[in-house]
């Protein structure tokens, strides 16, 4: 039999609301996050005129929030973080998460969000596979440190795409339904043969 696939996005999609700024307030602190997207305001301006994409400003402030910061510290936060998330999740989109396993179809969270809360929620989840946003460790004296940019390619539009076929080869070779409710969802509905444009609201 064919392999079909399941690949559901995350903020919008399974959840009501963005998950990544309140991970980043959890994380460091509402005075920082909002000190650090007031200097990122003119990129904020650009994104609201559409002469950027919402992603760039995200790799920004991620730039400024993350470098220096300690590893072990952020994955518990991460994990608290998916707990929250998890217990607010659309009962439809869970619904349907457990209607594509009962047909045996893999089951892959999309997530231009980070690693450190995507992966353990997908865990909790019980996905097969889980491709995000993430973040890149350095070593360094004192041990191994986040530097503020991403390790791999950012988890939205076409990239979401290349992600996924890293982990499960080419759509064309597999049926693909995608759920999605963004612009960096486009192209993954685009070459899925089941697209679902916010299917749970």
């Amino acid at each position: 039999m064919p392999l079909v696939v399941a690949a559901f996005d995350l903020d919008g999609t399974l959840t009501r609301r963005d998950t990544l700024k309140p991970f980043l307030v959890r994380a460091f602190g509402w005075p920082r996050v909002a000190w650090t997207f007031l200097r990122l305001a003119p990129w904020a301006l650009r994104v609201a005129a559409g002469r950027a994409r919402v992603d760039d400003f995200k790799v920004r402030a991620i730039r400024r929030l993350f470098a220096g910061a300690d590893p072990a510290r952020l994955r518990a936060v991460g994990r608290a973080h998916a707990r929250a998330v998890q217990a607010r999740l659309r009962p439809a989109a869970l619904a349907r998460i457990e209607w594509h396993r009962a047909q045996g179809h893999r089951l892959v969270l999309a997530s231009a969000a980070v690693d450190l809360y995507v992966e353990p929620l997908a865990t909790a989840l019980a996905f097969d596979h889980v491709v995000c946003t993430r973040l890149a460790l350095v070593a360094g004296a004192a041990g191994e440190r986040y530097d503020g940019t991403l390790a791999g390619e950012d988890c939205t539009g076409a990239g979401k795409v290349r992600l996924i076929e890293a982990v499960l080869g080419p759509i064309s070779q597999f049926e693909l339904h995608a759920y999605g409710d963004s612009a960096g969802d486009r192209e993954l509905l685009a070459a899925a043969r089941h697209p679902h444009w916010r299917p749970f609201r």
